[in-house]
């Protein structure tokens, strides 16, 4: 199946990734660009175009869906944890959970796998929330999420390549997600305002591409700071300044 892909217009090809990554909540490592128009200036202003890209997500080999092995009587494993029958069935959710639910199987890790539609977004778009809940589930987490963002990146390719189009998909662990959002959303206020206080710019530790979104949303509408992206992935950074 064609994998997902997004076209984005933009003053440069930089700005044009940037935007597009964002929206798919990747990073640029996970996606094939192809510059469909590099623009043009024109003269006086007139005549000038934007560049054109387009992103591609990359192909992931998925786990095929095969029935677990019996287990020896001798060493008899735990009991499933049992999924309540959804109400409506939804064939997207459906897809999400059960896809999660194999992918937590094949890793030996008894979980709780429910899959709704979160709130829509700025942009329209209504993306799939999948929470997992159980026991000692750090390891689904990892350092700086990068073990729960692989997954979600996994979880989403599945999800759009059967809904033939780009889906967004997010995957929460316990509620991480959203402690690590208020945490973001309180650092980025206080480092704006150690900004303020010190005249300096504040430079924030590496973080992922959607963990620098809440930072420049959080700080958007300040009329102080601005934020800005610095460096190269996966190191990228956030820098809070203040404005002219």
């Amino acid at each position: 199946m064609e994998r997902a892909n997004l076209e984005i217009i933009a003053p440069t090809v930089d700005e044009a990734i940037a935007r597009g990554t964002t929206q798919l909540g990747v990073s640029r490592e996970m996606v094939d660009v192809e510059i469909l128009d590099e623009g043009a200036k024109g003269f006086l202003g007139f005549g000038s175009r934007q560049v054109r890209v387009k992103l591609t997500l990359k192909a992931v080999d998925t786990p095929a869906k095969t029935a677990p092995a019996p287990d020896p009587v001798s060493t008899p494993a735990p009991a499933p944890v049992q999924e309540p029958a959804p109400s409506a069935s939804d064939p997207i959710l459906d897809l999400a959970a059960s896809f999660t639910r194999d992918l937590l199987e094949k890793m030996k890790v008894n979980a709780k796998v429910t899959a709704s539609y979160a709130e829509k977004e700025e942009d329209g778009e209504i993306p799939v929330q999948v929470d997992i809940r159980g026991e000692d589930l750090s390891i689904l987490i990892g350092r700086r999420a990068e073990t729960l963002n692989a997954l979600q990146y996994i979880i989403g390719l599945v999800v759009s390549k059967e809904t033939t189009h780009w889906t967004q998909v997010i995957v929460d662990v316990e509620g991480y997600r959203a402690r690590r959002e208020r945490q973001l959303r309180q650092l980025a206020r206080r480092m704006a305002e150690q900004a303020l206080r010190t005249g300096k710019r504040q430079v924030l530790e590496p973080m992922s591409s959607a963990e620098r979104r809440i930072i420049h949303l959080e700080l958007r509408n300040s009329p102080d700071v601005e934020t800005q992206s610095i460096g190269e992935e996966p190191n990228r950074k956030v820098t809070i300044i203040l404005k002219k």
